[in-house]
């Protein structure tokens, strides 16, 4: 038998079953040929797609982007088109840093707060008996 169980290829790849076949049938990964007895096989290239989907997430990109590349790469894609979709997540993440670095800056400046105005705030979320 040439090929992989999905099994074997879960252990091969660090990714659960459950992932592998969740990637197929939101068709990240195309869905694989069977044999006789009705195993799906896997080759040796689903090791590789599978590290880019764990590389690509790791990097910040959903699995619908990552959907659409592994698309792209199965077509002609060339080498600027790809360049291009990485500047673009490139600018992505810095405007989530720059957000995140906004929530900082106001966490912080609440730190600042004098404890009365804080104990005020407060105050205000807290149910008053009505005398």
């Amino acid at each position: 038998m040439e090929g992989m169980t999905r099994g074997e290829l879960a252990k091969l790849s660090g990714v659960s079953m459950a992932t592998i076949r969740y990637y197929e049938d939101s068709g990240i990964l195309p869905v694989p040929g069977r044999v006789a007895n009705g195993y799906r096989i896997y080759t040796e290239d689903y090791l590789v797609k599978i590290k880019f989907i764990r590389d690509a997430k790791s990097l910040g990109y959903s699995l619908k982007e990552i959907r659409e590349v592994l698309g792209m790469l199965g077509q002609k894609m060339d080498a600027e088109t790809l360049k291009e979709r990485v500047r673009n997540k490139i600018l992505e993440i810095d405007e989530r840093i720059a957000a995140m670095r906004s929530i900082q800056s106001m966490l912080a400046g609440l730190l600042e707060t004098p404890q009365e105005d804080i104990h005020n705030y407060l105050q205000s979320f807290r149910i008053h008996d009505k005398e």
